[in-house]
């Protein structure tokens, strides 16, 4: 089995799958006579093909433990995917670029922190949620409509995904 080895989220890291959600820099302007700080903006949610419209969900994802074994990946061509813990989660992120078919030979890890969430851009090969540790409530937005809109390909030989010494 190969192995993967898992690092940490970054905005520069993440940048060919999608955007780190998270509000860690300064930001883009407050409200509420200064009570509250906005960050605006900080995801292209992308939905609108084929006639899609934004779809929200709330899912609870029980945590596991790493290593963890990678046989499965989806892609979702119709539109981006956007995932946050409501609550401070952490989650195991593994991605492959968008261009054309699953590459495993390019396929990444991310460990986000807990106050981190990640979008997908359209296109982009991903593992279905994984919640580390306790797991937790998540906020996913995607589309809804008609289409196809979700991708799946097994692994021809599976990943073990760890955490290097």
């Amino acid at each position: 089995m190969r192995r993967l080895a898992v690092c940490s989220l970054s905005a520069e890291g993440f940048a060919p799958y999608g955007e780190v959600l998270d509000a860690s820099g300064p930001p883009t302007n407050f409200a509420n006579n200064g009570t509250i700080e906005v960050y605006r903006d900080i995801a292209g949610i992308d939905v609108a093909a084929d006639g899609g419209r934004v779809c929200l969900s709330v899912v609870r994802a029980r945590g596991r433990a790493l290593p963890f074994r990678i046989d499965v990946m989806e892609s979702h061509p119709l539109g981006s995917q956007a995932i946050a813990p409501l609550g401070t989660a952490s989650m195991l992120i593994v991605v492959a670029p968008a261009a054309g078919p699953l590459d495993p030979d390019h396929i990444a890890a991310f460990c986000t922190s807990g106050r981190q969430g990640v979008n997908y851009r359209r296109g982009v090969w991903h593992h279905p949620l994984i919640a580390l540790n306790s797991g937790g409530d998540f906020l996913i937005v995607d589309r809804a409509g008609e289409g196809k809109n979700l991708v799946l390909e097994k692994l021809v030989q599976p990943l073990e995904v760890f955490v290097p010494d």
